[in-house]
This record gives C-alpha cells, structure tokens and sequence, in this order.
C-alpha cells in the first residue's frame, strides 16, 4: 500500500485491489474475445441466428409475462387465468436452455425414440376425434418408389374419368370471368391410394405417376368453377423434377416453390393458394359417414415460420368452421408444424390465403375423396362470395344474389 498527498488530501491505492482489478478487466476480454471467436468458427447451423431468438421469444407467453409482472405487482395476477400454474423460474430456465419442456415428454422422447418426433405438431383446432395418437403423418416412399423404378400395376380404375374431359360448357350467371382466382398444385404430385395399386400393401409405397392426389384437384376445379370461381390446377411433377436435380424427397417443397412463384409472376389475380397431399394413416382415422355415404376427412396444415401466418391460420380457421356447420366431423382440424424437422412453410409466406390440405389416407377411394372435394369446394365457395362483397367498393352492390 503506497499513500499518495494531493493537495493535503492523503489517498491510499491498493496494490492487490487494483491488480484484481486489472486481472479482471483482462480476463472480461479474454472471454469476451473467445467467446466471439468461437461463436464465428461454428458451422452456419450451428450459429445462433434471428430464428434462434425468435424460437425462444416464443416460448414467453402473456401468461408469463403477467406471472413476472405479479411479483412485482399482485395486481398484475388478476389477469391470469384461475386455471393457470404458478410460475416456476427453474423449470422455466430448463426449458429455455434445453428446449425439454418437463411437463411434455414428447419434447424429450420425440430427440430418443425413432418417428416420435412426429408428434411435436401442435393442434391448433381439433376436429371430432382428432387427437395427437392420430395426427396426418407424412412418410418418404422407398426409393425405388421414388425414382419409378417399380410402379405398381393399377386396378379399379374403371369410371374414373378425368374431370378436364367432362363438358363444362355451362357458365355460371356470376363468376369471376377471365380471372382464375384459386391455384391448385401438389407438392407430393404422385401420392396414391392403395385400392388402385395391385399387389401394393405398404403405406409408405403408395405412389403412382398416374393415379395419385392431381385427380382431387380436377374435381376440386370442376365444382368451382361450377360456382363461378376460375381455378388453375398445376400438375407439374414435382418428383420428376426431383430425381432430374437429384434431390431429396424433402427438397419437395423447395421444387413446388418455384412453381408457385413463376405462376404468380404471370398472373398477379391469383390469390388463393392450395396444395393438396394425402395422409399415411389408415382408413379408420380418415373416413367419415355423413348422411350414409362415407367422405374422405380433410386436414388443414399450417406452416407457422413466416410472416403471413396468423392471416393463413384465419383463412384455414373459416374454413374449418363452415364444414363443421355442413359436413360435422369432415374435418379433422388444424394442425401447426414448425421446427427443425419439418418445413414450416409449405410456400405459404407467399400469400395470406395459402393452405396445405390432406385429402384422406392412403385407403380412401375417389369415390369418398370426390365427395370431399365438392363438400370443401361448396364451403370454399361461400367463403368466397362473401369476401368479394365485403370488399367491394363503397356504394357498389355485387351482382351475386
């Protein structure tokens, strides 16, 4: 310790404090410094991104907002739920540096289990019957399959006569005229259903160039447009382009993307976005009998990584609830998908009335899936017209009646 007299102020300096200081400040850099180098030397996957943060904001509800608040405040509590769980700081902090939510374990055994991780889809709205044992699965078709290097042999085909074939020479008194307003594509562009693949058992093999999910989207289009709605359905295979570029089957919505994207460079009236798939399950999680003829049930699937995702959840919301009215337990509810082993777009960032639908399962026939079609066509219809007279200019009436 070394005294020092200014100005008849005597002040004493530490030796040891301040080579503490010193020593600290050093070591602050040293990490500081070591911590950044080994943050840019990650791998781009592995670098903490705006996704990253954004994940983990999404882990912060209201309702915790209004427990942190509380603490502080207990008039803040009157805001949360009587139902509500207290709020636990460790668990909390568990899950926000584990991503293992320790009241979920389909958090943990969806990282251990093989295929588990399937379940970490959230249900947005359920539909009758619909629960997280039997949620849509959607599984990659062995690679011979793929690549068509075995294509089943088809049976039952007869009566299945293409929708473009049929005279559609009739024009509805109100309709949109040149303007085709619904796009429909298909990402999975060769999905199929097992009743029409001879000798074809496997879920996961039941795909066909042929017979497969595109003849939904003739019917779909031959209803609408029965109702004044011009519909462009696409039928560019998607898995052709595939196996050209030697990509992968997840690599499919990536292909279909640039399908979408080139048809709304052309044509700037398309606002309604479709793209229909199939399930995996099986018959008795994807049929039902309304009024006694059998329907193929429908799921409506939401990527929630993009901007437009409330106005796509809403459009999918609508039009879950008008088939409830109509055609009750058709549905089978809204399901949400994001994460790292999925998607989490579907193309749907590219407008605010997109939607991924499945059509069935692989044991449905196009007699029960036809019926879908014209029930999610009629429902889809009204959703329409009505949106057209609600944004018609003030003091213009609209000629539908």
């Amino acid at each position: 310790m070394k005294p020092l007299k200014t100005n008849g102020i005597v002040v004493t300096i530490q030796g040891t404090s301040l080579l503490k200081a010193i020593a600290g400040f050093l070591l602050f850099l040293f990490m500081i410094f070591s911590i950044s180098g080994a943050l840019t030397s990650l791998k781009p996957e592995y670098r903490i991104s705006s996704d990253s943060v954004n994940t983990a904001a999404n882990n912060l509800t209201g309702e915790m907002l209004y427990h942190f608040l509380g603490w502080e405040n207990h008039s803040f509590l009157q805001g949360v739920p009587g139902s509500s769980t207290p709020l636990s700081i460790g668990s909390m902090v568990f899950k926000l540096s584990t991503n293992v939510n320790l009241n979920d374990p389909r958090s943990l055994l969806g990282r251990e289990l093989p295929y588990f991780s399937i379940y970490d889809s959230k249900i947005l709205v359920a539909g009758e019957g619909t629960d997280y044992t039997n949620m849509p699965v959607e599984s990659s078709p062995p690679l011979e399959v793929l690549k068509a290097e075995q294509e089943a042999a088809l049976q039952n085909t007869e009566g299945l006569e293409s929708a473009e074939d049929k005279d559609q020479s009739v024009t509805p008194p109100v309709n949109t005229g040149d303007k085709k307003p619904v796009y429909v594509y298909f990402s999975h562009n060769r999905e199929s259903f097992l009743p029409y693949l001879k000798g074809v058992t496997d879920p996961n093999a039941a795909s066909h160039s042929q017979i497969n999910v595109t003849k939904i989207g003739d019917k779909l289009k031959e209803v609408l447009e029965s109702k004044g709605i011009g519909t462009t359905v696409d039928k560019t295979d998607i898995q052709a382009t595939l196996n050209k570029r030697g990509w992968g089957y997840s690599q499919s919505y990536q292909a279909s993307r640039e399908v979408v994207q080139a048809a709304v460079s052309a044509d700037r009236d398309l606002t309604y976005f479709i793209d229909i798939h199939r399930d995996s399950r099986r018959k008795k999680d994807t049929t039902k009998e309304i009024n006694g003829k059998p329907y193929a049930k429908l799921a409506f699937v939401i990527g929630a990584e993009h901007q437009n995702y409330e106005k796509n959840l809403k459009f999918a919301n609508d039009l879950h609830n008008r088939l409830e009215e109509k055609y009750r337990g058709l549905s089978r509810g809204i399901i949400q998908l994001q994460g790292e082993r999925t998607n989490g777009k579907f193309n749907q960032d590219l407008s605010e009335h997109a939607i991924l639908v499945e059509f069935g399962g692989v044991d449905n026939t196009f007699e029960e899936l036809n019926r879908s079609a014209e029930a999610l066509a009629e429902i889809f219809s009204e959703y329409y017209w009505q949106a057209e007279e609600v944004n018609l200019p003030a003091g213009q009436e609209s000629d539908k009646k």
